[in-house]
């Protein structure tokens, strides 16, 4: 009588010898496919999480539907470990953590290995914005930013295994550190975002910058406090004048005036005073002002400015006039154009808020596809702009910085598809009231 029943180990062997003559099948690809195709799983990291702060901000598109370019969108990834270096009586990531039972590590290691010994996470959020930190001699804040990638490195190192990370606005407050951190990036070959959200933000007169315009000279404007906002108006200016004629090829000299001392400098004509005023005018409309009469509800505040010269001529200028948080002006000359074009980055309502969807839809992209949405170079040479005009103001007296260590190039790229082009104010107006719980979700496009 036959026998119809396999033992365990022939069915095995019948099992192996099948699946590995299947039409010549690689099931190594295949499983490595299947891996790349599930959602990224997430560490955030972070300072501070307290009711709008960045990591407010950032997170909540990660943890809901959210609005861009007015469709509502559900979250790409996983948040799956959370590790704050503060906690506060105003921190929320302890009921956000319950609510969406996200643990909560004690160290970073811990975080990324979700209580492992190896990294168990696709992408790391990083955001050292907030919290209480000591100042430089030069007032910029020391936030952790470098302390948290050299142990996010630390872990992917040990592993074996790099993954993407974003790290939220400059790099670093020490030009050394930032560039280390960008070299460590390319040494090791993981995609990494860094900067601003303000250059994703709509652009309420259209105005774009095809690659090989030439541009004789730009301005832009913000309305913030030195240096923690003076990136953001570093990289509104640099995300419009790299798509210049020849590429971007760093910046050979710094200098920071304020007062008396850049007004001075705007009538010798070291910088646009004729751009700043259509740079303002983008902003004001029909609303006619001298350019630095910023007084009545934003009050009295001194103007400064960080004057750019680059390897290749050309100059550009950044200003701080005002006390208006959601001023974000650019104007620029193109060669033989009689007029400047002009525009202002609107945030959308709520203040800076709205700011951060498209910014997190593009970390999203980031850590879904393991490419940078657009050059973290940008970035870079934008700390090195920020900490020379910190030296030249602090240590020199306002006095102008060669800045070798910035002439550098790279290439820009179209990012396009990452900006708010304005949809999402037709669903959330100026009317509507601000949700103040973490998690509401983002109005439903009509």
């Amino acid at each position: 009588m036959t026998n119809h029943f396999l033992s365990r180990r022939e069915l095995l062997k019948m099992s192996a010898a099948t699946f590995a003559g299947a039409a010549g099948l690689n099931w190594q690809k295949l499983a490595s496919e299947a891996a790349e195709s599930r959602r990224p799983q997430v560490a955030a990291i972070y300072t501070e999480f307290f009711y709008i702060s960045h990591a407010y901000h950032i997170l909540h598109p990660f943890l809901g539907p959210y609005l861009f370019n007015g469709k509502l969108l559900q979250p790409q990834c996983d948040v799956v470990s959370f590790y704050g270096d503060q906690f506060t009586d105003r921190d929320l990531s302890r009921g956000v953590a319950k609510k969406y039972n996200i643990p909560i590590y004690k160290t970073i290691r811990e975080a990324l290995c979700l209580g492992g010994k190896e990294l168990a996470v696709d992408a790391v959020l990083s955001i050292g914005e907030h919290g209480t930190y000591p100042d430089t001699k030069y007032g910029q804040t020391m936030y952790p930013r470098k302390r948290f990638f050299d142990e996010i490195v630390d872990v992917m190192k040990q592993s074996k295994r790099f993954v993407p990370v974003f790290s939220d606005k400059h790099y670093s407050y020490r030009w050394d550190w930032a560039r280390e951190m960008y070299d460590t990036s390319q040494k090791y070959e993981f995609p990494m975002m860094v900067g601003s959200s303000v250059p994703l933000a709509v652009r309420t007169i259209p105005l774009e910058i095809p690659y090989g315009t030439e541009l004789e000279d730009a301005v832009s404007i913000h309305g913030g406090p030195i240096e923690k906002y003076d990136i953001h108006g570093l990289e509104v200016l640099q995300s419009m004048v790299e798509f210049r004629k020849g590429g971007e090829t760093g910046v050979s000299s710094v200098q920071f005036l304020k007062g008396d001392e850049l007004i001075k400098a705007g009538r010798e004509g070291r910088w646009s005073m004729k751009l700043a005023e259509a740079a303002m005018q983008a902003e004001l409309g029909s609303k006619k002002r001298s350019l630095f009469d910023r007084v009545g509800k934003e009050g009295t505040s001194e103007p400064h400015g960080i004057l750019l010269e680059y390897k290749d001529g050309f100059r550009a200028t950044m200003l701080k006039i005002g006390s208006n948080g959601v001023r974000w002006n650019f104007a620029c000359r193109v060669k033989g154009e009689s007029k400047p074009k002009a525009t202002t980055f609107f945030p959308g309502p709520w203040g800076n808020r709205n700011l951060f969807r498209a910014f997190s839809n593009a970390i999203q992209y980031l850590f879904v596809h393991k490419k940078e949405p657009y050059p973290c170079e940008r970035t870079l040479l934008m700390t090195g702009v920020l900490d020379a005009a910190m030296h030249s103001y602090f240590e020199k007296g306002q006095a102008k910085m060669k800045t070798p260590q910035l002439e550098f190039s790279y290439k820009p790229k179209n990012f396009n598809q990452f900006r708010e082009m304005g949809a999402s104010w037709n669903v959330i107006t100026k009317d509507m009231p601000m949700p103040r719980d973490f998690v509401e979700s983002d109005p439903q496009p009509k």
